[in-house]
């Protein structure tokens, strides 16, 4: 049975060389397909018709090696829980969207491109920074982003122009200032309008980002050199302190409560003068409010020489085992499984590179098993083409350059050449304790200090296992 194991993999092997010599020859695309690689790639955005199909196609013209290429769109609630059952059972996808704070609990279930397909040097010239912190380990790429996402200022115009305040605030001090302008409080502590939507943990969208900005932007680094332990100092004590005071009754920032409608709400209802948040709830507003005269600007900042902001974004990897269907039907042997994988994942990565990084008007084929290279012209950037129809903004350096100067997308792309992140054990966890952090403080049961100091032990528990 083992030899007869060997001689069909000796025997496939042989096609494949074979294969490539006539690909390099030139030959025509039928003749050179003498193996084809189904792509499945999973993610809880886009439809793959409207999205993916140039791209699709023009990939499949240019490489003769891919069969079909499908994407499934997956609820957002339940997307986690059915790409891990998946995973363990081996019929999940070839490409999956890993949001950026997955890389510690996914490393193990995906795995890295070949060093042949993209390196290190190729990915950090692509891509900007908060990208290599998330995605890179040990050198290795574990993903590979589309689009870059990060918080901007969300400014209603009317309400700014009613009390003279020409222009969105850049520093946390002119900030303050329009919060006291634009706030007004009944005679009993209640809010009739508010200068922004800051200061709790439970009615403001993603006010965990918007904590880990302040925490950045105060110097924190949240966790150590190492990845495998968090430290919550004075820096994110101050950023605590600075978060809840817009929530505490008798600050002079106070602007904000629980009973508040939730942020987003309260924004395109035209009750809350600012908020924080990202480029995907433009769309919101407007939806919700088709004619609330608003405007975005980069978000404030400490400091202007060292700016920080905070990134909220998804990339792309490819998943490390999958059951393959052979020439013997599902399995064959494993080694037989392993040369399917092996090839699975280089055709899954050559994918991600044409996608995701820039082609300067060509792409290089590469052969997976003999490693021979064919150069073909490449008429459009796929990159490009997919931020185009989603109206994203970019993770590409070079795409950005082109984004700054649009009115939207502007702030965002400006964010993302700033923005930094954090390598969370298990990101969902991390969110509930630090959101508890910011409730005790707002409760007045723990003071900033205490709160914070819970909160480390509490998310270190999760390091350690």
């Amino acid at each position: 049975m083992q030899s007869k194991i060997k001689n069909t993999i000796g025997l496939i092997l042989a096609i494949f060389l074979v294969s490539s010599l006539i690909f390099l020859s030139g030959c025509s695309k039928k003749e050179a397909s003498n193996y084809k690689v189904n792509l499945e790639i999973w993610g809880i955005f886009d439809d793959s018709n409207s999205t993916y199909a140039d791209i699709i196609k023009s990939y499949k013209d240019i490489n003769p090696f891919v069969g079909e290429i499908k994407y499934r769109k997956f609820t957002a609630d339940s997307y986690k829980k059915d790409l891990l059952d998946a995973m363990a059972s081996g019929q999940g996808p070839d490409i999956c969207l890993i949001h950026n704070t997955w890389l510690l609990y996914f490393k193990d279930k995906i795995t890295p491109s070949p060093e042949y397909i993209l390196g290190e040097k190729e990915f950090r010239d692509n891509f900007v920074d908060v990208a290599a912190n998330d995605f890179l380990g040990e050198g290795k790429i574990y993903a590979a982003p589309l689009s870059v996402d990060s918080l901007a200022l969300y400014y209603n115009k009317d309400l700014f122009n009613s009390e003279g305040i020409v222009s969105p605030p850049a520093t946390w001090e002119e900030f303050n200032n329009d919060v006291k302008k634009l706030t007004r409080v009944g005679e009993f502590g209640d809010i009739i309008q508010s200068g922004a939507a800051l200061g709790t943990a439970y009615n403001i969208n993603r006010s965990i980002d918007i904590l880990g900005l302040l925490m950045f932007q105060n110097g924190a680094s949240i966790v150590n050199e190492d990845r495998n332990q968090v430290n919550f100092g004075k820096e994110s004590e101050n950023a605590l302190e600075f978060y809840t005071q817009f929530a505490r009754l008798g600050s002079d920032a106070y602007t904000w409560n629980k009973k508040a409608h939730y942020s987003i709400d309260a924004f395109y209802e035209g009750t809350a003068a600012m908020m924080l948040n990202y480029s995907w709830h433009y769309q919101t507003v407007k939806s919700k409010n088709a004619k609330l005269n608003f405007g975005v600007a980069p978000v404030p900042q400490i400091s202007r020489e060292n700016p920080a902001n905070y990134a909220n974004y998804w990339g792309l990897a490819v998943v490390k085992n999958k059951i393959q269907e052979t020439e013997n039907g599902r399995g064959g042997g494993a080694e037989l499984a392993a040369v399917n994988n092996n090839m699975r994942i280089h055709e899954a990565w050559q994918f991600l590179k044409f996608l995701t990084t820039k082609n300067n008007g060509s792409f290089t084929v590469t052969h997976a098993v003999s490693g021979k290279t064919k150069k073909f012209p490449v008429s459009f950037d796929p990159a490009k083409n997919y931020l185009e129809k989603t109206g994203r903004p970019a993770a590409r350096r070079d795409i950005i350059e082109e984004q700054k100067s649009d009115p939207v997308l502007g702030p965002f792309v400006y964010g993302n050449l700033i923005a930094k992140s954090w390598h969370q054990p298990d990101p969902e966890a991390a969110e509930t304790i630090l959101a508890e952090a910011i409730d005790s403080v707002n409760q007045g049961n723990s003071s900033v200090s205490q709160a914070l100091k819970t909160a480390e032990s509490r998310i270190n528990q999760f390091f350690r296992r």
